[in-house]
């Protein structure tokens, strides 16, 4: 996964910055079909905005956070993410894991009803 970091209006540390790399990168054990993040950290006073954009296999997940500081902005924001992540994830197993998902398409209850009527 590559991640595009871009900060408006103040500098971000580099300990900041590796912080969210770190975090962002933990995303990948939620899905394998992650293709690339941008953050952006934006500082307006004394609030700190972080905006993450994660693109997915024809999907993407977006999330805003404020705080009066960078790093809490950008866990704050990771945090709603990973949350967004794990219920898709949850979604996607459970759709795989539906009864009656049969290669020909056929419900079992039709499967047997039509054995009912050759007998």
């Amino acid at each position: 996964m590559q991640i595009h970091t871009t900060v408006r209006h103040f500098e971000l540390d580099p300990g900041d910055r590796e912080f969210a790399l770190q975090r962002l990168g933990r995303l990948e054990r939620y899905a394998r079909d992650l293709g690339d993040a941008h953050l952006v950290v934006t500082a307006e006073g004394y609030r700190h905005r972080a905006e993450i954009t994660l693109h997915l296999k024809g999907r993407e997940l977006a999330s805003r956070e404020e705080a009066t500081e960078a790093r809490v902005a950008i866990e704050l924001a990771v945090d709603r993410l990973e949350e967004q992540l794990r219920r898709l994830k949850e979604w996607r197993v459970d759709r795989k894991r539906r009864p009656g998902n049969d290669l020909d398409g056929a419900a079992p209850e039709a499967e047997t009803e039509a054995k009912e009527e050759e007998e």
